[in-house]
């Protein structure tokens, strides 16, 4: 008879968490500086373009972090936020190889360090139930020349922006020339004040944009004067009121190759609608753009509040444009999520055009394209899903032009030979930089927090940044911001659009005009003085319209039915059917292993 080895359990664990303590400790002292990172957009790794940037510094950089660790002792989720800037700090040091040097210090209250740090620009908050004062910041300095530059303080709900507001500070350390922009814009974008005399801010699209370039305001007399040399990039947001002679200098401009970036709208939420005056030069240089169209595309309706009803509902001329609705090849949308546009024209080429568009942002094929008093005259959006036909094809909402490019008026062409690679970007849409469709402020310890839900604010930097000169700091913008799109979720929405929107507008129109019959009954005659016709037609109507809300709320369910239906079958999944398998594989495992056991017996 064979004889089996049985294993001595109480001495197999001691072994195995002896060895687990060694493994540990080894790959603490080995392998301390290495990290998995398994999260889906890689953010707690360093990024290309900050490697790329701390790969080209030519000047030593002294980084100190300010980070008051005794007097932030009872604030845990601020110390573990310190643990990662730090490890994110270490990390660009070792790639540096000498080039960036860290100190770390703890500023005690009433010390020459917690002078330091203010000197350097960091600001402090007051701890809870202390009152002591809390620095979390970092301060820059380049060696070479003596530029400083800092970090005031780490809010832990800017987290996601951690890696690119360091590799700015960065940057601004190493570059010895920003980029000068000038700006022409018809828009409030500078702030001001409103009809009531409150003051307005600058829009913070314009904020990203004067952090890293030097930006002038023009108007129409340095317009006309703008030369290619002192400005790397030219700016115009629906630019109105334009002379003859500001056309032609823009035209000059450009053909001497300057760069320019232009927003048009033929709907502009934030000036009322005015149109712009740059279409006599887009026809000159063969782009068609149509100030009377505006897109609608229901399958990237985003949801708002219905002004008519209150209800959400999913408003086709105001777009959440992402996945392939953005150019992946270009630098300037490569890194973009989600961009939203509201009331968006298109462009295209006329015949016979010698340029060639890049699309940088489109419309998905279940867009059309309407009158824009179509969508100023719709009071409720779901009116908009009456009669919507889609046209089949991609709209471009935003390009670059390529190609030979040309003279738009030739009498006032520079000398030279004109620009055969233009470096030109156009985007039908101004109110993609408004607040209101891609930041939400909100206060945080003492101060104002934007906090941004879409990537606008790094389109409009990142074709400036483009326009201007490759920059490293491209790639790093907009990995903050991410859309997971539930696609099954997308899809039954837009066939519930499709299914009972147009009942639900019939309804709501129905419902409007027996609503205005009413009044009209009500005040046809007193109460006292009805007659037996005009009681039972406003026993009716009060019939017919009690019949029409019913019947708006069976649409109403019926819209998000589908819906429902998918999320208690995930709920089931998730809740009940997972844990269950796991459960009955547990047990399927426990018997095999059982029945081997009892096999194993029967055979000694």
């Amino acid at each position: 008879m064979r004889l089996r080895w049985r294993p001595r359990w109480w001495l197999v664990l001691p072994l195995l968490a002896v060895a687990y303590v060694l493994l540990v400790l080894g790959a603490s002292r080995w392998l301390g500086g290495e990290r998995v990172d398994l999260t889906r957009d890689h953010l707690y790794t360093l990024s290309q373009g900050t490697r790329d940037i701390v790969a080209g510094l030519h000047q030593r950089l002294d980084l100190t972090l300010y980070f008051s660790d005794r007097a932030s002792h009872g604030l845990p989720q601020l110390r573990a936020y310190h643990q990662r800037v730090l490890h994110m700090l270490e990390q660009i040091v070792r790639r540096s190889h000498g080039r960036v040097h860290l100190t770390r210090i703890d500023p005690l209250p009433f010390s020459e360090d917690e002078d330091r740090a203010t000197a350097a620009g960091l600001t402090s908050v007051r701890g809870e139930g202390t009152g002591e004062a809390i620095f979390f910041g970092l301060a820059g300095r380049n060696a070479g020349d003596g530029r400083t530059s800092a970090i005031p303080f780490f809010l832990p709900a800017k987290e996601p922006f951690l890696e690119y507001n360091v590799a700015r500070l960065l940057y601004d350390l190493s570059v010895t020339h920003k980029p000068r922009v000038a700006i022409y814009s018809g828009l409030p974008i500078w702030g001001g004040t409103d009809a009531d005399g409150n003051a307005v801010p600058a829009w913070t699209a314009l904020h990203q944009v004067q952090q890293l370039f030097d930006v002038d305001r023009l108007d129409a007399a340095t317009l006309a004067a703008l030369r290619p040399g002192g400005t790397d990039v030219l700016v115009l947001l629906q630019p109105t009121d334009l002379s003859h002679a500001d056309i032609v200098a823009v035209d000059r401009y450009v053909q001497a190759g300057g760069h320019l970036l232009a927003f048009v709208d033929p709907d502009s939420e934030v000036d009322g609608g005015a149109a712009s005056d740059l279409r006599p030069l887009f026809q000159a240089w063969g782009v068609s753009f149509d100030p009377d169209r505006v897109l609608l595309d229901r399958s990237r309706a985003l949801t708002v509040q219905s002004p008519v009803t209150g209800a959400a509902v999913r408003n086709p001329g105001v777009l959440g444009l992402t996945g392939d609705e953005l150019n992946r090849r270009d630098p300037v949308t490569k890194a973009l999520s989600v961009v939203d546009v509201s009331s968006a024209g298109y462009f295209g080429l006329l015949p016979g055009a010698s340029v060639r568009l890049d699309p940088l942002l489109q419309s998905t094929t279940d867009a059309m394209a309407v009158p824009t008093r179509r969508l100023r005259d719709a009071a409720d959006p779901a009116a908009l899903y009456k009669a919507y036909t889609p046209d089949g094809e991609h709209y471009a909402i935003a390009v670059r032009l390529l190609g030979r490019l040309p003279v738009a008026y030739p009498g006032d062409a520079p000398a030279g030979k004109p620009v055969h690679k233009p470096a030109v970007i156009l985007v039908a849409d101004t109110d993609v930089l408004s607040d209101r469709l891609w930041v939400q402020s909100s206060p945080t310890l003492g101060q104002t927090l934007m906090s941004p839900f879409a990537n606008n604010g790094d389109l409009f930097v990142n074709a400036i940044d483009d326009l201007a000169g490759p920059s490293d700091l491209i790639g790093i913008r907009g990995r903050a911001v991410t859309e997971r799109r539930f696609t099954r979720v997308d899809m039954l929405r837009r066939q519930a659009d499709e299914k009972f929107k147009a009942k639900q507008v019939e309804l709501q129109t129905e419902l409007a005009d027996t609503e205005k019959r009413l009044v009209e009954l009500r005040q046809g005659a007193g109460t006292q003085t009805r007659t037996a016709a005009q009681r039972a037609a406003l026993d009716q109507f009060m019939q017919r319209k009690l019949e029409i809300r019913n019947q708006l709320r069976k649409v109403q369910r019926s819209l998000d039915a589908d819906i429902e239906r998918l999320s208690i079958r995930l709920k089931f999944a998730d809740i009940l059917l997972l844990p269950l398998l796991v459960a009955l594989a547990g047990l399927l495992y426990a018997l095999v292993r059982a029945r081997r056991r009892r096999a194993g017996r029967a055979w000694h």
